[in-house]
């Protein structure tokens, strides 16, 4: 084999260079090394509906989606897409122009950004943000401007909060769009509709894009779910993202969609196109049966996600964490200082997830990889409660060891 040539070029293109390995990779690993009860990266521990599984079956039994799919999803799945919105919020979806399917949505985000951002553009981000999102940006030649979640206890609950004048003080004349996550990932922030409104005048006002990440949009405990398209002014400039995975537990299957107007949909099909090109053809026939689903599975699901999170919060504060009870999604933020100068590292979230799985057999994520501003995270860590109850009763049990 000839040897590589030598450059003073890494390989690697520069504009991934900053990324490395996800730290989900590394915990997962850590998880399986120490057989630790794994509460870092966020999927079920069981399969989502049998009826819904059987949909996949059948539809790999009558050659249903086993070729090639159509490019911009199977017209069952879009349609079913588009009725779920219109029943849903009110949202009317032609489905034929305005509903993208895609490989989950990490692709429907990575396609959004590289069909609408161009070099030099500037993508405001919230901070923690999940961590595909600075690597997409980073992908378009985008430059990431990201604007802080700010922890506030109010009323004896913690919260994170985002500051609508650290908003607008973050556009300039170089702002192309504002990437928004609402119920958030990983503060479990739910996006009020005051606070919807705002980003909506501003997002007018400067004539900006707005692509918003609604994939635990069914996941909310705390207040309700706004669909940003459907403030005054919007439904033009936003472009919606959803996913099967979080709402079915099925988050192997990578089914997602983007909605919007034909021409900001469009323009995301042109950079989908060159990426997976279609993808998860049979499980596309069942996404669509799972989405006419009664409206009982969807609060059944909730309900049973809402008495995971009290258990999960409950043991943390008990094992003294301070706790940031999450409005929607289903991920826990903590803050680790309250356990001492010792066992948090000194408010090193790093440290302490390195320390935790042989400490007391758990995983655990630090938020400072969510970040640009390294130091605002460094003390919140992640744990996911989308796990069954009997785990999360034993992660519970082992968690009480940081207590003494």
């Amino acid at each position: 084999m000839a040897a590589m040539t030598s450059s003073a070029r890494p390989l690697l293109n520069r504009r991934l260079a900053e990324f490395g390995t996800t730290i989900f990779a590394e915990m997962s690993a850590l998880a399986a090394k120490t057989g630790a009860i794994n509460l870092g990266q966020g999927f079920p521990d069981t399969d989502g509906p049998e009826e819904v599984r059987e949909a996949a079956v059948r539809a790999l039994r009558d050659g249903r989606g086993n070729q090639y799919p159509p490019g911009p999803g199977v017209p069952e799945l879009r349609t079913a897409i588009a009725d779920h919105q219109q029943r849903r919020y009110g949202l009317a979806l032609d489905p034929d122009r305005e509903v993208l399917v895609t490989a989950g949505a990490t692709e429907a985000i990575a396609a959004a950004l590289l069909a609408l951002v161009e070099p030099g553009d500037e993508v405001i981000a919230l901070e923690p943000y999940y961590d595909s999102y600075a690597a997409c940006i980073a992908m378009a030649g985008g430059t990431r401007v990201p604007v802080t979640l700010r922890p506030r206890t109010e009323g004896g609950e913690r919260r994170f909060v985002l500051d609508l004048d650290e908003l607008r003080a973050a556009v300039t004349p170089r702002t192309r769009l504002i990437l928004l996550n609402t119920p958030h990932n990983p503060t479990g922030t739910v996006l009020t509709r005051a606070e919807l409104t705002a980003v909506a005048e501003l997002a007018c006002e400067r004539d900006l894009l707005v692509v918003t990440d609604e994939v635990y949009e069914h996941l909310v405990f705390d207040g309700e779910h706004v669909p940003l398209a459907t403030l005054e002014g919007m439904r033009e400039r936003t472009l919606t993202i959803g996913s099967a995975g979080k709402t079915f537990s099925f988050t192997g299957w990578k089914v997602g969609w983007a909605t919007g107007a034909p021409e900001l949909v469009a323009a995301v099909r042109s950079a989908k196109q060159f990426l997976t090109y279609v993808a998860s053809g049979p499980f596309q026939y069942a996404v669509a049966e799972a989405l006419r689903l009664p409206d009982a599975y969807t609060d059944g699901m909730r309900e049973d996600l809402r008495a995971k999170r009290d258990l999960l919060s409950e043991g943390l504060a008990a094992a003294g964490f301070a706790v940031y009870r999450p409005a929607g999604t289903y991920f826990v933020t903590t803050d680790i200082r309250p356990l001492g100068a010792e066992l948090s590292h000194g408010g090193d979230g790093f440290a302490f997830c390195r320390a935790l799985p042989e400490r007391c057999g758990v995983v655990a994520i630090p938020n400072a990889v969510f970040y640009d501003h390294r130091d605002a995270g460094a003390p919140f860590v992640r744990f996911a409660f989308c796990k069954r109850e009997s785990v999360l009763e034993e992660a519970v049990s082992r968690l009480k060891a940081l207590a003494g």
